[in-house]
Formats: structure tokens, sequence, C-alpha cells
């Protein structure tokens, strides 16, 4: 019964769409949702902005990722561990893991928080639910049919499109402060921009997309890299095309409706202080009704029942890579030992650390400020590994990707020296 379920799931159309998708929304994920709606109420419109501008820098660098999984059969870290110093990828994996498993802690606690708000049970019981549920999910079952549960988990991102619906909205004025926000670019301002680019563009992204351009490729009965069957390549690489710049739109606009349902809501009724995702949805409630508060929340649990995977298996690729041992979401646990090992390691640890002395928001701030610190050079050796025809072969990124990706460095470069800046 269970296996005909599964076969009828993956008939339907979104059996069709690939890895962009999964990615982009679990790029919202709770903790990403707390940063939106944080932009939202202390700035109102004036954030909107940043949107436009992240779209095509986190599509090229996303685009790029997959286009290394694809065209090589292997994912990022792999390709890292190949052609750079081993320091790179030693580096690079163990800051992943940290910034992983801190943001999977705050992500669970927003989840048990909502949860609690919905049912009225006991958050830590609804996190503990949440973490093994989705634990037992990516141990036990194959990736073939996992991962069309969470392409369905995807349309919970409509939920903040519907609750634009619920209230009232100055068009013009959107549009205007779009393309002229009106803010002083002080501290706190750069502090909001810094978070908003962080969560946008994030490395633990980088490694899921990659890895996962190898897991659809296996499961093909032409499972071979774009270098040993160049006849797949303008196929495939056309689907990547759009599959990657699709889902990340659909990401950006869903970050674009958030900043902007909580810019008319909770700016404009003076509330401009939202510590999580979850006091986000508690405070539309009496701005909005309980429809807005409603799907908002049930969209924090969607994302959040797709993005504390991707966050645990971005680190246990990465990790599996490095070490040469098997990682593939279609392995059985015993074939992957240390693979699953990882992925429960780092979920676990971040249902512990809910009883811990870190808060869920400084698990967040400290995810943030390492993702800050690895997402630059990350980049570089992405861009690097893509232009090289030593790795790629006749399927290196165009000069627009290219230049695109060095745009994205430069912005995330200053991002992040902004955020180590005094004042």
């Amino acid at each position: 019964m269970i296996r005909l379920y599964w076969d009828r799931l993956k008939e339907h159309p979104l059996s069709r769409v690939g890895p962009g998708l999964i990615t982009g929304v679990a790029d919202d994920d709770p903790g990403g949702i707390a940063t939106y709606s944080q932009a939202g109420a202390q700035f109102g419109l004036n954030m909107l902005w940043t949107m436009p501008l992240a779209f095509p820098l986190m599509a090229a660098i996303q685009s790029m990722c997959a286009r290394i999984g694809r065209v090589t059969g292997k994912g990022l870290a792999a390709n890292i561990k190949t052609t750079f110093p081993p320091i790179v990828l030693q580096s690079v994996v163990l800051l992943l893991l940290i910034a992983n498993t801190l943001n999977i802690a705050a992500d669970v606690a927003a989840m048990g928080e909502v949860a609690e708000l919905i049912t009225g049970f006991n958050r830590h019981i609804m996190t503990a639910v949440f973490v093994f549920g989705t634990l037992i999910l990516q141990v036990f079952v194959p990736y073939h049919r996992y991962v069309n549960l969470l392409k369905w988990l995807t349309i919970s991102l409509l939920a903040y499109a519907a609750v634009l619906f619920t209230v009232h909205v100055p068009w013009l004025e959107v549009i205007k402060r779009t393309v002229w926000p009106r803010f002083t670019l002080n501290a706190e301002a750069a502090a909001v921009i810094v978070g908003i680019f962080g969560t946008t563009i994030s490395p633990y992204l980088f490694f899921w997309q990659a890895s996962e351009e190898v897991e659809d490729m296996r499961s093909k009965p032409d499972a071979v890299s774009l270098i040993s069957n160049e006849h797949l390549a303008d196929e495939e690489l056309r689907r990547i095309r759009w599959d990657t710049w699709s889902g990340m739109l659909y990401s950006d606009l869903t970050a674009y409706f958030i900043i902007l349902a909580t810019g008319v809501t909770l700016h404009v009724s003076g509330i401009t202080d939202i510590n999580t995702a979850a006091q986000a949805a508690s405070a539309l409630r009496p701005l909005a009704g309980n429809f807005a508060f409603l799907v908002f929340a049930i969209g924090i649990l969607g994302v959040g029942l797709i993005g504390v995977p991707v966050l645990a298996g971005s680190g246990a690729y990465a990790f599996s890579e490095a070490m040469g041992w098997n990682s593939s979401l279609e392995f059985k646990a015993n074939d992957a030992r240390g693979f699953y090992s990882i992925i429960s390691i780092s979920v676990l640890l971040g249902l512990v650390i809910q009883y811990s002395p870190i808060t869920p928001m400084k698990a967040l701030f400290w995810s943030a400020v390492i993702n800050g610190v690895i997402a630059v050079p990350l980049m570089v050796v992405i861009i690097l590994l893509v232009s090289k025809k030593s790795v790629m072969g006749k399927f290196t990124a165009s000069r627009p990707i290219i230049t695109l990706g060095w745009i994205a460095v430069a912005v995330m470069g200053a991002a992040a020296i902004r955020m180590f800046l005094p004042g």
C-alpha cells in the first residue's frame, strides 16, 4: 500500500522538477523567515529592493553548483578535494558542519514553537517529533521516494503570497520602494542587509545543489557524468538552467512576499522587533486575523520540514566526500554508515541545543556569522572550479554567469566585512 502511494506520487508532474526547487525552498527556512520578517517589521517596504538584487546572484551561484555536480558526476566537496589543498576543504567542511548544526537548532526550535501555537502541545515535545520524524525519513526512505515528499512540501511557500490577500497592500508604494528605497544606511540597516544576503546566499545550499544533481543522475538509466557522455549535455544543461533559475525565483519571490507582508502589517502597527519566525506568525494574528496567522504558521512548518533535511544532508555530503565515504540518500543505512551518522549527529545536536544555554536566536546569529565567513571564499572556489577545463572539460560556465558570480562575491564580501565592523 505504501509502495503504491509513493509510485503514484512519483508520477505527478512535480516529479519532473529537479533539485533547484527544493534548494530554493530550503533557502527560506524558519531562520530565513525570521530574518525577512525582521526586515519588514523594522524597515517596512524599504528592504524590498534586496530581493531583486539577490535573485540573479543566488541563481548564478546555484547554477554553477548544479553544473559542477552534473558535469563531473561528483559533489562539490569531492571536486574541491581533487583540485585544492586539503586545508581548503577541511576548513570549509568544519565550519559548514558547525553552522548547519546551529541553524538546525534554530529551525527546529521555531517549528516546535509554531506547532505549540497551532496545536497547544508543548513545544519541546513537538520539536522532538519533528526531529525524529525528519531523521527517520532521511535514513530509512530512499531518496527517489523521499524527494517527492520534499517537492510536495514546496507548495507551503505559497502561504506567504496568500497572506497578502488578507491585508491592504499599497501596490504603487510597494513598486516605488522596491526601486527607490528610503532609509539611512546606519549600523542597524547594515546589519539587516547583511542578514538578508547571508540567509539568501548560504554555503549549505551550494553543497546540497551539487550533490542532488549527482543523486538525480544516479537515478537515471544512463547514470553517467556529462564529461563521460557529451550527447546528454544540451538537454541536461538546459534543464539545469530552467530548474535552478525557476527554483531561485520561487525562493526570491517568497522572501519578497514575507518582507512585504510583515512590512504592511507589523511595521505599520509599530511592531519593529521580531526575534523568531513564530513570533512573526503570532504577531500577525491580531493584525490580519486567524487565517493570515494560520497560513504563515503552516508555511513555517512546511519549509522547516525541507530546510532541516537539506541542512543535515548538505553537511553529510560534504564530510563524507572529504573522507571518501559512501554518500547517497539512496543507500541503505548499513551501506553508508558514516554518511547517515553525520546526518543523525547534526539533527540530534540541534535537538540537544534546545536544552542548553544557547538560545535559538544565538544559534541563528552564530550560524549567520559562520556562513558569512565561509560564503565568500567558497564562492571564489566554486567560480574557479566551474571555470577550469581540467574539471569541467568543454562545459565550463558562460562569461555572464561567471560575471554574476564575481558580483555575488563582491556583495557578500562587503556584507561580511561590514558584519565585523564596529558600530
